[in-house]
């Protein structure tokens, strides 16, 4: 059975993971809780357990783990320390020894990854990093895969008989096949945890502060999910005052708590996912579970992958869409570069191939509309002759 993973992050991630943890468990389903969030425990604390690299078990079908940055980063070594001791002869370089090592800026998105790729559970709910940093870690293998064929080409390897012939004239000695191994290691390693990320079950749920809502901060890392086609199934709104304090004889209380309630439609009315309330965090991890679900977990949105539309026969055009909820046009950014498309939704970047039948083609224009970019392309006569198709692609 695939595993349906869920990333909560923003304000009171630590929280809202526990309790929607809790939710699926007593639903029956076998759940593991995992903390990502940051070094200071919350989620530990919150559980009254000190957590390690081992689950621990909370209740029936519950058990709670930590990321261990130190373990994964030791780990990705160990597994090319051999492969690439050939490659840094060739510098001079002194290997580390396994007691020197430390995690590095970036390991804890290297941990969660591999987390992410090894859970063995029904449910993952994973208290996330800060959604800025979410993205950035779940866009990580496919951006470094690309690194990878760009730096390293696998059809590199074809050329080993070349090697010492090559070796002779450079007067210096050719990468063995040790960096080719160590390659193939890296590439089976990140689409592991690429396929964890892209599975069809893989949602993230974004945690805001209900007292300030902040929606253009939300539809900017709206459309940063949307940009890798990570689905967002569900925005929780923590720290909502109870739906009783707009009759409070206090008019400062009654006054903020209608504004909120204002503020919360209107949020919700520009969303096509659930908008979910909790209250003030003063209650159990129980409540708050039933406050979030009484009427059931978020389902699993449909993918935001790119596709393409045929529209050859009527206007010489493809359309290639990409859905980008929440995307602003002036903070958009389109770039043609070769075979790819280099996108940008403000902060966050992109780069995307294009199906065979859209590299024969010239980019024509470009438009987001209702939360979608559309970019035209027409047929590029000297590549694709008009009328001609290209019935192996199946993208059109």
């Amino acid at each position: 059975m695939a595993t349906r993973t869920v990333l909560i992050s923003g304000p009171e991630s630590a929280r809202i993971a526990a309790a929607t943890a809790l939710h699926h468990a007593r639903q029956g389903s076998e759940t593991l809780l995992l903390a990502a969030d940051d070094p200071h425990r919350a989620v530990d604390d919150l559980l009254g357990v000190r957590l390690g690299s081992e689950p621990v078990g909370l209740e029936r079908c519950l058990a709670a783990v930590r990321i261990d940055e130190q373990a994964a980063f030791r780990s990705a070594l160990d597994g090319y320390r051999d492969r690439l001791a050939p490659a840094l002869d060739l510098v001079g370089a002194q290997p580390l020894d396994p007691e020197e090592l430390t995690p590095l800026p970036g390991t804890r998105a290297l941990a969660l990854l591999r987390a992410l790729a090894r859970a063995e559970a029904e449910v993952l709910v994973v208290a996330a990093p800060a959604p800025a940093e979410l993205i950035a870690t779940l866009a990580l293998p496919a951006q470094l895969e690309r690194y990878l064929a760009r730096l390293l080409p696998e059809q590199r390897q074809a050329a080993r008989a070349l090697r010492p012939l090559l070796a002779g004239l450079a007067g210096v000695p050719m990468p063995t096949d040790k960096l080719f191994e160590a390659r193939a290691a890296a590439s089976a390693a990140l689409a592991e945890a690429g396929a964890a990320v892209t599975a069809p079950g893989t949602t993230v749920r974004l945690v805001l502060d209900a007292a300030r809502p902040a929606p253009r901060a939300l539809a900017r890392i709206r459309a940063g999910l949307a940009l890798h086609g990570l689905p967002l199934d569900a925005v929780v709104a923590h720290g909502a005052h109870p739906a009783s304090a707009v009759d409070s004889p206090d008019p400062w209380l009654a006054r903020t708590a209608a504004r909120q309630r204002e503020q919360l439609a209107d949020l919700a009315a520009q969303l096509d996912v659930p908008l979910l309330t909790a209250r003030q965090p003063d209650g159990s991890l129980e409540a708050l579970a039933e406050q979030l679900y009484r009427a059931g977990a978020p389902g699993v949105p449909a993918s935001g992958e790119p596709w393409t539309e045929d529209r050859l026969a009527a206007e010489n055009l493809l359309i290639w869409h990409l859905p980008l909820p929440g995307a602003d046009r002036e903070d958009l950014e389109l770039l043609r570069r070769g075979d790819e498309l280099v996108l940008g939704a403000g902060s966050y970047r992109r780069v995307v191939a294009l199906p065979s039948a859209l590299r024969r083609c010239t980019v024509s224009g470009a438009g987001l509309v209702d939360g979608t970019l559309s970019v035209r392309f027409t047929p590029d006569p000297a590549l694709w002759p008009r009328g001609q198709r290209d019935p192996s692609d199946g993208s059109v």
